[in-house]
């Protein structure tokens, strides 16, 4: 489970992350991230629309990329703002395939900035 700390919490900077950050799109997701020199470490959000499925759905795929983030949040170095939004089909993704497809993400991206 992720921490407080490590979570993106505020519209705004959901909105910031969407709209400035880097973006890497993968088969189920798309990666955004941000510098964020305001927070301390790493920070994740997510985005799960209605268009993955309904609440029960949704709420899975959130569990989902939660575990992977957890599992990723050791290996990231910078204080970065990571909102990764689940795309339509994510429902059948396994909890393996998410987590390679933010961890190659997060490898493409953090390196740019």
């Amino acid at each position: 489970m992720l921490s407080k700390a490590n979570r993106v919490a505020l519209p705004s900077d959901f909105r910031l992350a969407v709209r400035r950050g880097r973006r890497f799109t993968a088969p189920h997701c798309v990666v955004h991230i941000v510098n964020n020199e305001r927070s301390q470490g790493v920070r994740f959000g997510f985005i799960v629309s209605k268009a993955v499925g309904n609440a029960v759905v949704r709420n899975r795929v959130r569990r989902r990329l939660r575990a992977a983030a957890a599992q990723l949040l050791p290996h990231v170095q910078s204080n970065v703002d990571i909102v990764v939004r689940a795309l339509a089909g994510s429902e059948q993704a396994e909890c393996t395939t998410l987590q390679a497809e933010i961890a190659e993400g997060i490898d493409r991206i953090v390196v740019k900035v």
